[in-house]
């Protein structure tokens, strides 16, 4: 199949450009530019968990999705994998996974039917609040640009059904919460490219956490250099049908389960721009893997090339019995949360910690995937 230098595609009749180019083509060339949403829900009893990535690498010509459901202790996944459509409209159809934009920034829905991997899905996400445009993310490796992206994040609840193996499970949005992001720009992703001299030791250090509550949402990030210094962060509150608030700062504790690069423990304050202080505390449940839905999968990671058109599963029993291999230390625990906001107030909710933690971390961590010793 041959690309043609420039193309024009169904977007381009839309007032929608932000370069000097068709839709079809990135404003930028760089290999690692991408495009990609992220949902996840949970019942709010624990038993079911599920998730959904896909995304979209335009300079590769590749785009990928993937569905996980947790239920019993095995998650369970569908893949997908192929040659990117030219027509951005086409490129939230990928093979047995469609993500439905219903109404912008507020409700999507996801439709599955992979019977081979024995999942089937009809859901759809309600915004409990505004998206929060969080602050950008930018870092350099060296003189190289490494992260350049803006991700938007939203609280809501979820509607319909998911069936695995045969076995329906109804899904109402008075028990069943979850988040959303989207974004783009340019992450590393794909087949990694060579990039000369080595200018740093392999490290990364992320922890997201936004989390549900009755009468609002909270929302918790923190990318971290080895030595502790930040170059992100960010921090919310967002009450039911309103706008997200963002907190002036935020800090964070954590006690690691030993063996683990895994929280037992962890608790996140927001301080708002008066001074109060209001803090969250988790306490996991379980881990979810995160390769069930592409990232760090050994086969099905994000970006990379496997043909025109390749649909495939994995079944995965939780809590794995390696949980320090580099497939296997990115996950998302879901939580139990307590809220303490500064008047008093208490309130009782649920969300994910999710634990992206390479390399060393004055927090306890110790060389690249060493599991933390008291």
């Amino acid at each position: 199949m041959a690309y043609r230098s420039v193309v024009l595609t169904s977007f381009d009749d839309y007032p929608i450009h932000q370069a000097c180019v068709p839709v079809a083509h990135s404003a930028t060339g760089d290999l690692n530019h991408y495009d990609r949403c992220f949902l996840n829900g949970y019942s709010r009893d624990g038993g079911l968990f599920f998730a959904l990535a896909m995304g979209l690498y335009p300079n590769r010509h590749v785009a990928d999705a993937a569905f996980c459901v947790v239920v019993g202790g095995r998650q369970h996944s569908v893949f997908r994998s192929q040659r990117a459509p030219l027509d951005r409209r086409d490129a939230t159809t990928l093979g047995p996974i469609v993500v439905e934009v219903v109404e912008p920034l507020q409700a999507l829905r996801v439709h599955v039917d992979a019977p081979e991997q024995g999942l089937r899905a009809e859901l759809t996400f309600d915004g409990r609040s505004a998206a929060i445009e969080e602050p950008h993310f930018f870092e350099r490796v060296g003189l190289r640009t490494f992260f350049d992206y803006t991700r938007l994040t939203q609280f809501g609840a979820w509607t319909g059904w998911i069936e695995v193996d045969g076995q329906r499970h109804e899904i109402v949005p008075e028990h069943v919460w979850g988040t959303r992001d989207r974004s783009w720009g340019i992450r590393p992703v794909g087949e990694p490219a060579p990039s000369g001299a080595p200018v740093q030791i392999p490290q990364f250090f992320w922890l997201w956490a936004p989390v549900n509550f009755p009468s609002l949402s909270t929302h918790f990030d923190v990318n971290e250099y080895g030595d502790g210094k930040r170059w992100h962060d960010a921090g919310a509150i967002a009450r039911l049908g309103e706008e997200g608030h963002l907190m002036r700062s935020v800090e964070w504790r954590v006690v690691w389960r030993p063996g683990t690069r895994f929280a037992d423990r962890f608790e996140y304050d927001l301080h708002d721009w008066d001074g109060s202080v209001h803090t969250v505390a988790l306490t996991p449940r379980f881990e979810f893997q995160m390769r069930g839905v592409g990232y760090g999968h050994p086969r099905f990671a994000h970006g990379t090339w496997h043909g025109e058109e390749v649909t495939d599963g994995e079944r995965l029993d939780l809590p794995v019995a390696d949980p320090l291999t580099r497939e296997n230390v990115h996950v998302q625990a879901l939580c139990d949360a307590t809220l303490t906001l500064a008047d008093g107030t208490v309130e009782h909710g649920m969300g994910i910690l999710e634990q992206l933690c390479i390399g060393p971390h004055p927090s306890g961590l110790t060389g690249l995937f060493d599991g933390y010793h008291a």
